[in-house]
């Protein structure tokens, strides 16, 4: 496959390179600023450019089997996450190419609870936290509202850490996953895994899905 990866140079997404270019696929990784080239994957392509940007997204996208988002905003702003995620809709819809969006799990309902989201609820997110949840969410609502490309969204579980690829996980749909200590957590490296399995073998279509252990 030939896969872009937006925010390459993440956590989330230097991750996702990793483990695109370990299964043989062609990488782009794409980052806003050059300076960042030498924290990319050895063997991924590397372009410059940004996710809200249409020119590039169309550019960036053309030709390939699947384009990732795994951008964050700096400030946690809806309005910019909404808008870029726009923007790469907008893109897709030129080019053809499936999306695949590393969201936020705010939007996740909490079991056991008559519907309360993570997003309202402070075991699994803080009020100091609580503006990234808000543009998550915004997130997802745009990709809700796209009927044009084909997306998938992934929801995360509460923890989200730097760990060991294990290929081990459970999915589910829009409830948050907890294990049987009451945990909701995955390694960044599991999460790639997750991903990946889905841009080769897709299950889910312009819907969101959530992962844990």
């Amino acid at each position: 496959m030939r896969i872009t990866v937006f925010g390459a140079a993440g956590n989330v997404g230097r991750r996702v390179v990793s483990e695109a270019l370990s299964r043989g696929h062609e990488v782009t990784a794409v980052v806003r600023d050059p300076a960042r080239f030498d924290e990319l994957p050895a063997g991924a392509i590397a372009h410059v450019g940004d996710a809200a940007n249409i020119d590039d997204v169309v550019r960036l996208s053309h030709g390939k089997d699947a384009v990732v988002n795994a951008t964050r905003s700096a400030t946690s702003n809806r309005d910019e996450v909404a808008a870029t995620t726009g923007t790469l809709m907008d893109g897709l819809a030129r080019t053809g190419v499936r999306l695949l969006i590393v969201g936020g799990a705010a939007s996740l309902s909490v079991p056991g609870t008559t519907g309360r989201t993570v997003l309202d609820d402070p075991r699994f997110l803080s009020p100091a936290t609580r503006s990234i949840g808000e543009a998550s969410l915004a997130q997802l609502q745009v990709c809700l509202a796209e009927t044009r490309v084909d997306w998938v969204y992934l929801s995360p579980p509460a923890r989200l850490f730097p760990g060991l690829r294990t290929g081990n996980y459970r999915l589910g749909t829009d409830e948050l996953l907890l294990d049987s200590a009451g945990h909701s957590e995955i390694s960044i490296e599991d999460l790639a895994v997750v991903l990946l399995d889905e841009a080769e073998s897709p299950k889910h279509h312009q819907t969101r899905f959530t992962t844990a252990y």
